[in-house]
């Protein structure tokens, strides 16, 4: 447990058979609009890597409580004497470089996950919170919300992944005037520009619709899932040759008729298919 997020996996007796495999992490700080401290970030990244490491999960949705998604990175952070902030020095320069490469990778257990990954958005989604929405797979937000690169407001480049990621998600020039205005991009102009794959009038409305995407997502073969994340992740990284070369390999690895078989016949019964869950790559003790 943390004082954070919660997590429902979904498992054991009483569950729906349809929200079978569907992981939910939800933010649970409203009264702190949601910050993250500094232990946030480990925290986050070992959850969705247990997670993945147990071969269980075939997607996760992450959604928040209160007013706003979250406001990022709480401020009094920056105000802190933490010497993991200090670069007044060369060695205390080298060590920020190693801090900092560990907190990018806390965002990065989202979109190395073997499993989709999806976002709810409510009200503001600020600084560091649009660092963790733009590494899941696919974000979905309310009529209210609104997105913003708040770090250029207090004199920093955003440093967790948004600039590396929003030019991949939207048109690079909206991305770049978010960088360097702050300015907040509306539910609406985000749908607009492929930030966000739907807006809804509410939460409610909001969760009750992505809760449906990751049921159909849970249906499908995982291990055709973990395929397809695999081959989009490389593409939007390499070229197309490249990323056609490591299709072949990809799909030499991963294609199993019987896995299509069970794909087919859930697909003609309009049901969700009964598949074994990925094996587990979790660390004997």
């Amino acid at each position: 447990m943390n004082e954070f997020f919660t997590i429902n996996t979904c498992e054991g007796e009483g569950v729906d058979p349809q929200d079978a495999g569907i992981a939910h992490l939800q933010l649970n700080r409203p009264e702190r609009m949601n910050t993250m401290a500094p232990a946030f970030f480990p925290a986050l990244r070992d959850a969705v890597r247990e997670l993945d490491a147990a071969g269980r999960t075939r997607v996760l949705l992450i959604s928040s409580t209160g007013k706003h998604f979250s406001a990022g990175m709480a401020l009094e952070t920056f105000a802190s004497q933490d010497a993991l902030l200090d670069t007044s020095t060369a060695r205390a320069r080298l060590a920020f470089q190693s801090t900092l490469r560990q907190l990018m990778d806390c965002f990065s257990a989202l979109d190395e996950a073997r499993f989709p990954v999806l976002c709810a958005v409510q009200g503001g989604c600020i600084g560091g919170a649009l660092d963790l929405a733009a590494a899941c797979d696919m974000r979905f937000a309310t009529a209210d919300a609104f997105f913003s690169v708040q770090e250029i407001q207090i004199g920093m480049t955003a440093d967790l992944g948004v600039l590396q990621r929003l030019q991949h998600l939207m048109p690079a020039g909206l991305a770049r005037e978010m960088a360097y205005t702050g300015e907040r991009l509306s539910a609406e102009r985000a749908l607009s520009a492929g930030l966000v794959n739907a807006v809804l009038p509410d939460q409610a409305a909001l969760l009750e619709h992505a809760m449906g995407v990751a049921r159909q997502i849970a249906g499908k073969s995982p291990l055709a899932m973990a395929g397809s994340k695999l081959a989009m992740n490389h593409a939007r990284d390499h070229g197309v040759a490249a990323s056609l070369q490591q299709m072949t390999l990809l799909q030499s690895a991963i294609f199993d008729v019987e896995e299509m078989g069970r794909a087919i016949m859930a697909w003609k019964l309009k049901k969700p298919g009964e598949f074994a869950p990925l094996h587990s790559t979790e660390k004997a003790e």
